[in-house]
C-alpha cells in the first residue's frame, strides 16, 4: 500500500490541547471529606457509595483493611485517601502497587475498579477470587509477582515533549459525534524514564471533541475537530498531552517506515485554521485502536515503578 493510500484511508488529523495536570495533593487539598472518602469509593468500587457518611466510613474500612477503627471521621478518611491514593517513596499507594502487578503479571494495566482488578487477578492466578481485606489480598499478589513482595518506586521526572504512542477507546464519526463528547484514550505501549516506568500500556486518558462541520453540498468535506487532553501515570497523577510537531513527525515517521504495516495508524497533517487543527474527509471516521503520537505539555515530577 503506497503512503498516499495509507494517508487517503486513515485520514489527516490534527489534536488541540485543551486541559492541563493536576497532581494528586493539589486534588486533595481542594477536596471535602465527603469528596474524599467519594475518590476512595469510586477508586474501591467503581463508584461512590450512599447513605450515612459514619456507614460508608465503617464499610470501605471493613473492605481495604479487614476491619473499622474507632477514630473521628476526618482522619479515618484521610488515611484511607492517603493509603490507596497518595504514594510517597516509602510508601507506594495501593492504587501503585495494583498498577505494578498487574502490569507485571499481564503486561498492561486497566481502569477497572481495584476490588474488581483484584478478583480478576486472583482469578487469572489461583482460578477464582479470594476473601479477605483488599489489602491483604494485594499483599498476596504482590507476593507473586515480586521476589520479596516489595514495589520499589522511585521520583521521576518526566521530561517536557516525552513522547507517548496512544490509541483511541471511543469511535470518532462527523455524522455522530458531537461536540463536547468525550474521548476515551489508552497508552499504547510502556514509557519509561531510563529505567523507571512511568506510563504502563493500558494507563488511560481522555480528550474530548471540540467541533464537528457535517458534510456539505458541493463536495465540501466534513471536519471533526478533536482535542487528545491528559493521561495517568502509573502512580495515579494526570498530566496534560498534546499533538506538536515532533510528536507529528514521529508518527509520519512511523507510517513512512512501515508502510502497510501501519493498519490503524492516524496519519497526522499540517497545522489547520487558528484555533486548531482538523481532519477532513467526505465523511470522517476514527475507529476504536487507531493509534497516534501525542507528547507531553510540561515537566511532571511522579513516582514512578522501578524495573529491572
Amino acid at each position: 500500500m503506497s503512503n498516499k493510500k495509507i494517508t487517503a484511508l486513515f485520514t489527516v488529523m490534527m489534536l488541540l490541547i485543551t486541559a492541563f495536570a493536576v497532581p494528586v495533593s493539589a486534588q486533595s487539598a481542594d477536596l471535602t471529606v465527603i469528596g474524599k472518602l467519594a475518590v476512595v469509593e469510586k477508586a474501591v468500587y467503581g463508584t461512590p457509595q450512599t447513605g450515612a457518611v459514619s456507614d460508608r466510613i465503617a464499610k470501605i474500612e471493613e473492605d481495604v483493611y479487614g476491619s473499622e477503627t474507632q477514630e473521628a471521621l476526618l482522619p479515618r478518611v484521610d488515611e484511607l485517601y492517603t493509603d490507596v491514593l497518595e504514594t510517597s517513596e516509602d510508601a507506594p499507594s495501593m492504587l501503585t502497587k495494583l498498577n505494578s502487578v498487574e502490569w507485571t503479571l499481564t503486561h498492561s494495566v486497566t481502569d477497572n475498579s481495584i476490588k474488581a482488578r483484584i478478583d480478576n487477578l486472583e482469578t487469572i492466578m489461583n482460578g477464582s477470587a479470594e476473601a479477605g481485606s483488599l489489602q491483604g489480598r494485594l499483599d498476596k499478589l504482590l507476593q507473586l509477582a515480586y521476589t520479596d513482595g516489595e514495589v520499589e518506586v522511585a521520583s521521576t521526572l518526566i521530561p517536557q515533549d516525552t513522547l507517548i504512542k496512544i490509541k483511541t477507546l471511543s469511535t470518532l464519526h462527523s455524522k455522530q459525534s458531537r461536540a463536547g463528547d468525550r474521548v476515551a484514550l489508552a497508552v499504547a505501549e510502556d514509557v519509561y524514564v531510563g529505567n523507571v516506568l512511568v506510563l504502563p500500556k493500558g494507563s488511560t486518558g481522555s480528550g474530548k471533541v471540540v467541533k464537528v462541520s457535517p458534510r456539505k453540498n458541493f463536495g465540501r468535506d466534513a471536519k471533526l475537530e478533536v482535542s487528545f487532553d491528559t493521561l495517568k501515570t502509573v502512580d495515579g497523577k494526570t498530566i496534560a498531552i498534546f499533538v506538536g510537531e515532533k510528536a507529528e513527525k514521529e508518527t509520519k515517521s512511523l507510517a513512512t517506515a512501515a508502510g502497510a504495516s501501519v493498519a490503524g495508524m492516524i496519519v497526522l497533517g499540517p497545522v489547520g485554521v487558528i484555533g486548531g487543527a482538523f481532519v477532513s474527509g467526505k465523511d470522517v471516521e476514527i475507529p476504536i485502536g487507531s493509534q497516534t503520537y501525542v507528547q507531553t505539555k510540561e515537566d511532571v515530577e511522579i513516582y514512578g515503578i522501578t524495573v529491572n
